[in-house]
């Protein structure tokens, strides 16, 4: 792409530094424009239509609907938009999922300076990034004779499943996604059957297992 024709980037995460520094780390590149910036999914799904970027550059773990609910949104209403997630997870199951909400690339923040400005122009011409260590870990989860539990959830019962381990009551995931509690409380039934899981204690053993949580 020339130069007179920057890539517009949208940059959205709750931390100001690390938004400020993708920005400068971006802007030092002509090929690259950011045009505008969201601390939380909301605020991005807000103003995603005034700027409509070329493309959107995500964390995962932000306050209210988070990364994955942002995603799904986001594409609902904008199907042709491109959103590169850009994490500090560096687990399969984060990826896999963010991919399956819709993202179109995958980055983790540790391999930021290295692997943005491809992995953007990459997501720019249709395909699909993934940074060389997720790359790596999804390949190795792949010839796991176990498997990824994980895999078997929808990304939104996958963020629904994150909540409830991390002590969110099912009234505030609700008001959180815009759901009814009934529904909350249906995809909590469903997401402890897929998982064979039938307590909280289950859960969280189940989440460090699978490497979302530090024990």
């Amino acid at each position: 792409m020339s130069t007179n024709n920057p890539i517009r980037v949208m940059l959205v995460d709750d931390h100001a530094v690390v938004r400020a520094g993708v920005r400068r780390l971006l802007e030092q590149d002509e090929r690259f424009s950011v045009v505008a910036e969201a601390e939380t999914g909301e605020r991005a799904y807000q103003i995603f239509g005034e700027h409509l970027p070329d493309i959107t550059v995500l964390d995962l773990s932000m306050p209210g609907i988070g990364g994955m609910e942002t995603i799904k949104r986001m594409i609902a209403r904008y199907p042709t938009a491109k959103i590169l997630v850009l994490s500090m997870h560096e687990n399969a199951a984060f990826a896999s999922q963010a991919l399956k909400a819709g993202a179109k690339g995958y980055l983790a923040k540790s391999g930021l300076a290295e692997e943005l400005s491809n992995a953007i122009q990459w997501v720019m011409t249709g395909q699909t990034y993934l940074g060389s260590e997720i790359s790596h870990k999804i390949a190795l989860q792949m010839h796991n004779t176990q498997g990824d539990p994980m895999q078997s959830l929808s990304a939104r019962e996958f963020e629904i499943f994150r909540m409830l381990v991390d002590g969110v009551d099912l009234s505030s995931i609700a008001t959180t996604l815009n759901i009814s509690l009934k529904t909350v409380a249906n995809y909590q039934t469903t997401i402890k059957q897929k998982l064979g899981i039938n307590s909280p204690v289950e859960m969280v053993r189940l989440a460090i297992r699978c490497g979302l949580i530090e024990s």
